[in-house]
């Protein structure tokens, strides 16, 4: 991860390269359209107002997975810290729940980065499909695909119902 830092310092990529490294590999992200930015805008409001008092809401921000990983997830639930992540990002034990917002990723998102997130510890991941108008919840304990009409809550607040219309809009 060292080396992937030093390629940003010495200019390596261009300042809105959007990349992220994944077991080694220095990815280049798809562009955001605005379906996908709206429903991250969203998805932000609505993690902002749930969980802002219980936890830190990341957004388009990296974790630190392991040696060879930094993703840079949609959006992420981290452990409150008073620090706010300023001092790392956060690593899996610190991270609660992580969503990934896919319109043309969803088979990256599903087939590689989900049980990538869920084999390094992170116990719950969301994946937004913004084009079938889905959200996919993987656990270790298994995946669920909800439509609209369906609910869901994080892992971690079991407390707070979220709607899928809330999600998708």
């Amino acid at each position: 991860m060292e080396e992937y830092h030093r390629m940003a310092e010495a200019g390596v990529f261009a300042p809105d390269d959007r990349v992220e490294l994944l077991d080694g590999e220095v990815l280049e992200l798809a562009p955001i359209d605005s379906r996908h930015s709206g429903c991250v805008n969203r998805l932000t409001h609505l993690f902002v107002n749930r969980f802002g008092d219980r936890a830190v809401v990341a957004v388009q921000s990296p974790i630190e997975v392991d040696d060879w990983s930094e993703p840079q997830p949609d959006l992420v639930l981290l452990r409150l810290r008073a620090d706010f992540y300023s001092e790392h990002h956060g690593l899996p034990p610190e991270t609660l729940l992580v969503v990934e917002v896919a319109n043309t990723s969803l088979r990256f998102d599903l087939g590689r980065k989900s049980p990538f997130y869920l084999a390094r510890g992170i116990p719950e991941v969301w994946v937004v499909d913004v084009v079938r108008q889905l959200v996919h919840v993987l656990t270790a304990a298994g995946a669920r695909v909800l439509a609209r009409g369906g609910s869901l809550s994080p892992q971690a607040f079991p407390d707070e119902v979220i709607q899928v219309t809330d999600i998708l809009g």
